[in-house]
């Protein structure tokens, strides 16, 4: 059958042919065979793909769509939705991975045969026989996917006795411990030939691709793809932290996710055989993209269920020897009301308000003796006076390990420092009870570039292994130390570690600020040296005038604007850097998108914020990828100094005149800034001179750096003891 169900947009389109938007706009107008709307908006229309796809080959705008687009178009414009193709594709992978010749013999021949003998072929893999949901994908915490390898799943079916919700209370008992609750469902259901027939061109087309890059990579990207899609929809959790949980929850035979999103964190910890793998999720689609992820992926048995977790654990017997968790953050309708006599609550009953503290009292319920679990929390779980009794309760019976505060930006929403909490299911109270505080705020990175997550990593696991091993940690100031349970146990049970923590300036002491103001004094000299000299008073100079505008038409400069992804994984110079005077430190998500490379003689100009800044790249600084809201102008080394392009570029008059006032934002025009038409000597001259004042400005930026910082520990060493007065 013809693949006129998938649709794609204009920007598809233009991913297809390899141009811009525009011109996808131009072809609409221009060509009257163009091909029509089939759905959408009418701001943004969609359209057949195979139609799409023969109108560009007609007009010899597409010799051949590339196979990882074509198979992406496909899932992204499948009638019933990306979850439920991204569901349908996983299990032929699934089928692949495990008995490739039953592929073979059900793909061969019509779509309509393929759709009419898959099922049966997926029920002997899936070890189901029951339907798949059509459609999929109540947005959800989830992960981010975590590269662990190539390993492969050698299990035979993912558990179907694993009960979780499905809003029908006819297909099972409810729940011992909750009445009234209704029934479970496997998360991986054999799809029917009716639901698989609109998806028979992306099954083949993602068989293709697997053949040439593996199962499991085929289904990593498509995945990937469809989170880097729609970053509203997912709450992601970073591979660099899931990492980091895993090591602090240590080898484990069985492992739980009572979360699970995407699958991440049972990804970071699970790939040996012998293991079992547990997860549940509230999202149906999700929970069965989990299952099919860890199938393909990890030598684990894998059992995975859909279903509300607090209100229908699917796994109310297990004894985990971990539990992992990224529990949705702030929930008012976890279950309060109908869980008031749950016996999870060992630690007391969660207020309404602290549905963190119930996942947490769940994790500790499916622990073995002995068990870790290991929970990333919102900062406040550690001091709402609403959970105070609840975290009193997990001190005193030594429950509560440790408290780690991770840098601002290591996960969503990323302008808080989230924790992570380090329980275990006590087998027996300790004599002297001690728990682990940790910051690892100093390791944060810029704008959104993340953590430095080894970092964090090493020093996180170098006090938790010390800590583990002795009972107790010395203090390490400013990063970590042991508070005996006592100590902690007041009106507030404030478990922040910044709270508890000696400050990092206590073990600095005046040694630091000795070097601080030694190379505060060097840069003052440095900046005096490189003070402009005096000038004498001129009459203003009226010089023909260009604008850049005129310079990119006439091929003087080239003009690029900053991207929104890229696919190279390079350090990304953002807006902010350019206005700081920093070095890159930014990020992009990953996508087809080629980013633009900045090169030594380029010029680097905001266009948001009304300031009047220009930035000159040179060695230390090429190869970033442009960022958002920036443009880049690349002068002809021959004809245009580009000294002289940034000096001229910052004057205050020049940015007015080429500013335009939208709403409240300032936006710059950079075609309308101006320059004189000036002979390449006399750029030479004054692009000295700019370059000059450049130097100096940054002599002046780092001077006024040191002196915050020598002010900021004169302060926090005399009001801590470690400086003296006198």
């Amino acid at each position: 059958m013809q693949d006129n169900a998938t649709e794609v947009t204009a920007a598809g389109i233009a991913r297809l042919a390899g141009v811009g938007r525009a011109a996808v706009s131009n072809w609409r107008r221009r060509h009257a065979d163009f091909p029509k709307p089939v759905g959408g908006t009418e701001t943004s229309p969609s359209f057949a793909l195979a139609e799409v796809e023969a109108w560009l080959r007609e007009q010899g705008k597409l010799a051949e769509v590339p196979l990882r687009e074509r198979v992406w178009q496909q899932l992204a414009g499948h009638p019933e939705g990306p979850v439920t193709a991204l569901v349908h594709a996983g299990c032929v992978l699934l089928l692949i991975h495990e008995r490739p010749t039953a592929w073979l013999d059900v793909s061969a021949g019509s779509d309509e045969r393929l759709a009419a003998m898959l099922p049966g072929a997926l029920e002997r893999v899936l070890g189901v026989n029951t339907p798949l949901p059509v459609n999929t994908g109540d947005p959800v915490d989830t992960g981010d996917p975590v590269d662990t390898g190539d390993a492969v799943s050698t299990d035979d079916a993912v558990s179907t006795g694993d009960a979780v919700n499905t809003g029908d209370p006819a297909h099972s008992p409810p729940s011992a411990h909750t009445p009234d609750i209704p029934a479970h469902t496997p998360a991986l259901r054999t799809p029917t030939g009716p639901q698989l027939l609109p998806s028979a061109p992306l099954l083949r087309g993602a068989a293709e691709l697997a053949a040439g890059t593996g199962t499991r990579q085929t289904f990593e990207f498509l995945l990937g793809r469809h989170l880097d899609a729609n970053p509203r929809q997912y709450t992601l959790t970073p591979a660099g932290l899931a990492r980091l949980m895993a090591d602090l929850a240590g080898p484990a035979r069985t492992v739980l996710d009572p979360a699970c999103g995407t699958g991440t964190l049972l990804c970071a910890a699970g790939d040996r055989a012998g293991q079992e793998l547990y997860a549940q999720d509230g999202a149906p689609g999700l929970a069965a993209l989990t299952a099919l992820r860890l199938r393909l992926r990890s030598r684990a048995t894998v059992h995975a269920a859909a279903g509300d977790t607090l209100r229908a654990d699917a796994h109310p017997e297990l004894r985990a020897d971990a539990v992992l968790c990224h529990p949705p953050f702030n929930e008012r309708n976890w279950g309060h009301d109908e869980l008031a006599y749950d016996a999870r609550w060992e630690y007391g009953f969660p207020a309404r308000t602290e549905s963190e503290l119930a996942w947490v009292q769940h994790a500790l319920a499916r622990l073995a003796d002995g068990g870790t679990a290991v929970l990333l929390m919102p900062p406040a779980a550690a001091s709402r006076r609403s959970g105070r009794r609840i975290r009193a309760d997990l001190l005193r019976r030594g429950a509560l390990r440790a408290v780690v505060a991770l840098p601002v930006g290591a996960a969503p929403p990323y302008n808080i420092p989230l924790h992570v909490w380090v329980l275990r299911r006590p087998d027996r109270t300790p004599a002297a009870p001690e728990v682990l505080l940790a910051d690892t705020g100093r390791f944060a990175g810029g704008a959104r570039g993340g953590p430095d997550w080894q970092a964090v990593r090493e020093a996180v696991l170098d006090a938790w292994h010390a800590f583990e091993r002795a009972g107790r940690l010395a203090e390490r100031p400013g990063l970590a130390r042991s508070v005996p349970v006592i100590e902690l146990l007041d009106d507030d049970v404030d478990l922040a570690p910044a709270r508890h923590l000696p400050p990092a300036a206590a073990a600095d002491g005046a040694e630091q600020l000795t070097a601080v103001r030694e190379r505060l004094g060097e840069t003052l000299r440095l900046t005096a040296d490189l003070t402009p000299p005096p000038v004498d008073p001129a009459p203003p100079v009226r010089w023909p005038l260009t604008t850049v505008g005129e310079l990119a038409r006439g091929g003087t400069l080239v003009l690029r604007t900053g991207g929104t992804g890229g696919r190279a994984r390079v350090p990304v110079l953002t807006d902010h850097d350019v206005l700081a005077g920093t070095a890159p430190s930014g990020t992009l998500p990953e996508s087809d998108e080629e980013a633009v490379l900045t090169e030594p003689g380029d010029v680097v100009v905001p266009v948001l914020g009304g300031g009047s800044v220009a930035r000159v790249i040179d060695e230390a600084t090429r190869g970033a990828a442009l960022g958002r809201n920036l443009v880049l102008l690349r002068p002809d080394p021959a004809a245009l100094d580009p000294w002289f392009l940034a000096g001229f570029l910052r004057g205050t008059a020049n940015h007015r005149q080429a500013s335009s006032y939208a709403s409240t934002a300032t936006r710059l025009d950079v075609r309308r800034l101006q320059l004189p038409r000036l002979p390449f000597g006399e750029q030479r001259r004054y692009g000295e001179r700019f370059r000059a004042l450049d130097e100096f400005e940054r002599a002046v930026r780092h001077a006024s750096r040191l002196g915050e910082q020598l002010v900021r520990g004169m302060y926090d060493g005399l009001t801590d003891g470690t400086v003296a007065p006198d």
